[in-house]
C-alpha cells in the first residue's frame, strides 16, 4: 500500500506503553462502586454500563486509571480506543479491553491518541488482525510492537497545543453562531410584545396537580408557577391559527423499509424530518414496492410541517418550512401539514417561527395527551386554537428576514468551524507525515527506525 513518509524516527509502542493488568476483587470493590465500560466507539467515545447491565456482568474485571489508554482487541483498527479522562475514576474493563499506562516522560497522551488514529496506523492494524471480517481480533503483543513516529516530547506538546488552539477557535465560532441565532429569536419575541421567559428556580418546586404531570413538561409546570401563566403586551391583534389557515392535514405511516428512499423511489418522512425546526429530507424511510404511494401527501416546496407526536415533549408542535425538497416524499401520520395559509394575512414562514414562541409553546404543553403510552400528542383542534400576535404582512416579512439572516450567519460560522476542525487534523498529519508518497510502507518504517 502507498504510504506517506514519516517526518520523525519511529519507535515501537512498547517503548513508552506499559501494560497494566490489575484484576479487581469484586468482593472488596462491589460492582456498584465501579465505572464498568460498556463499549468504546470507533470515534473514541467511552460508554459505561448502567446499573442493570453492571449487575448482569459475571466475568473478570481489570482496573484502568485516569490517563490510561484502553483499546478494544476486536475494533482498535477501526478506532475503538480512548484515553481515560482525568475526572473518571474507578474504571473497570473486561478482558476484551487491554489497558496501557503511557510514560509521561516520553509520550504526550493526546499526541498518542491522535497518531494511532491516523489512516496509516489503523490500516496497519486492520490488515494484520486475526479472525473473520466481523470479529477481527488484535493480540496485545502485536499491538505493542507497532511503531509510530515519535518527535521529542516538547514538539509533541507543541503539535497538540496547535491542534487544541484550532479546536478552541472552532468552538468559539460555534458559540458565536448560537449567540447570533439566540439574539435574533429574542428580538423576534420582543417585537411581538413578549418579554424573555423568567429564569426557572434552581431548587426543586413541588407545586403541581398530579393529574397534570402526564400532560405538562416539567419546565411547563415550573413556568406556570413562576410566571403565573403567560402574559403579553403585544402591539398587534391576537388571532388563532384557524383564522389564518384553511386546515391541517396529517399523513400516512405504513410499514416501511428500514432505509431511506433512493432517488426515484417513494418514501415516507419520519418525525425527525421536522422536529428539529429545520426540514431534513434525508429523514425518511423507503416505501415498500408492494404498497401504492399516495401522491396527494407528497411534500412540496413551501410547505409548513408541524410535528403532531413525539416521545420528547419539547419536539411536539415544532414547525419547519420546506424551502427545497426532493420529489416522492410523503408526510407521515405524526406530521401535520398547513393547508392553504391566507397569504393576505400571514407569511407562511411566520407561522413556522411563531409556533416556537414560549407563549405558544405553553399553550401546546398544557394540552399534551398521552393516548399512545409515553408518546406525547397534540391534537388538530388544539393547534388550530393556538393564539398569537399577528402584525401586518410587511412587518412579518421584516421579522422573518431578520431570523433568516441570523440563521444564514449561523450556518456560515458553523461551516467555518467545521473547516477549522478539518484543517486542524490536516495540520497534525502534516507535522507527523511528509507530503511525498512511497509505495513500500514496511521499508519506510524500517528506514525511519
Amino acid at each position: 500500500m502507498a504510504a506517506r513518509k514519516f517526518v520523525h524516527a519511529t519507535v515501537p509502542l512498547k517503548d513508552f506503553l506499559k501494560r497494566r493488568v490489575v484484576p479487581i476483587d469484586k468482593t472488596a470493590r462491589p460492582l456498584d462502586t465501579l465505572n464498568v465500560i460498556a463499549k468504546v466507539t470507533f470515534g473514541g467515545e467511552l460508554f459505561l454500563r448502567d446499573e442493570k447491565a453492571k449487575r448482569g456482568y459475571k466475568g473478570p474485571l481489570f482496573e484502568a486509571l485516569p490517563g490510561d489508554l484502553i483499546i478494544s482487541k476486536i475494533r482498535v483498527g477501526q478506532g475503538s480506543f480512548c484515553v481515560v479522562g482525568d475526572t473518571l475514576e474507578h474504571v473497570a474493563v473486561s478482558p476484551e479491553y487491554p489497558v496501557y499506562a503511557p510514560d509521561p516522560a516520553k509520550i504526550d497522551r493526546d499526541y498518542l491518541a491522535m497518531v494511532i488514529r491516523t489512516p496509516e496506523f489503523m490500516a496497519e492494524l486492520t490488515g494484520k488482525a486475526s479472525g473473520n471480517t466481523t470479529k477481527r481480533r488484535i493480540r496485545p503483543e502485536f499491538f505493542e510492537t507497532r511503531r509510530i513516529p515519535l518527535p521529542p516530547l516538547p514538539e509533541q506538546q507543541a503539535i497538540v497545543a496547535a491542534w487544541r488552539a484550532a479546536l478552541d477557535h472552532a468552538a468559539a465560532l460555534e458559540r458565536e453562531a448560537a449567540e447570533t441565532e439566540a439574539k435574533a429569536a429574542l428580538a423576534f419575541e420582543s417585537a411581538l410584545g413578549f418579554a424573555p421567559p423568567t429564569p426557572l428556580p434552581d431548587r426543586p418546586v413541588f407545586v403541581a396537580n398530579f393529574k397534570d404531570l402526564d400532560r405538562w413538561s416539567h419546565e411547563g409546570i415550573l413556568r406556570r408557577i413562576v410566571d403565573g401563566g403567560t402574559s403579553h403586551a403585544s402591539p398587534w391583534p391576537m388571532v388563532k391559527l384557524a383564522d389564518v389557515i384553511a386546515d391541517l392535514e396529517n399523513g400516512w405511516s405504513p410499514g416501511c423499509l428500514d432505509r431511506p428512499a433512493k432517488p426515484g423511489e417513494w418514501g415516507v418522512l419520519k418525525v425527525s424530518a421536522a422536529s428539529s425546526g429545520e426540514y431534513r429530507e434525508d429523514e425518511n424511510k423507503a416505501l415498500p414496492p408492494k404498497l401504492k404511494p399516495r401522491p396527494r401527501l407528497e411534500v412540496k416546496n413551501g410547505d409548513i410541517l408541524i410535528t403532531r407526536a413525539s416521545g420528547v415533549g419539547r419536539l411536539v408542535g415544532r414547525a419547519a418550512q420546506v424551502t427545497l425538497t426532493r420529489d416522492k416524499l410523503m408526510i407521515c401520520d405524526k406530521i401535520f401539514r398547513v393547508v392553504d395559509p391566507d397569504e393576505t394575512q400571514v407569511v407562511p414562514a411566520f407561522i413556522a417561527h411563531v409556533l416556537g414562541l414560549h407563549h405558544v409553546r405553553a399553550q401546546i404543553e398544557r394540552e399534551f395527551s398521552n393516548e399512545s403510552g409515553m408518546m406525547k400528542n397534540v391534537s388538530k383542534p388544539v393547534l388550530m386554537g393556538l393564539t398569537f400576535p399577528l402584525p401586518p404582512v410587511s412587518e412579518q416579512q421584516k421579522m422573518v428576514q431578520a431570523l433568516t439572516d441570523a440563521h444564514a450567519s449561523g450556518v456560515q460560522k458553523r461551516d467555518k468551524a467545521a473547516k477549522a476542525r478539518a484543517k486542524a487534523w490536516t495540520d497534525f498529519e502534516t507535522a507527523v507525515y511528509a507530503a511525498e508518497v512511497v509505495d513500500d510502507a514496511t521499508a519506510q518504517i524500517a528506514a525511519a527506525s
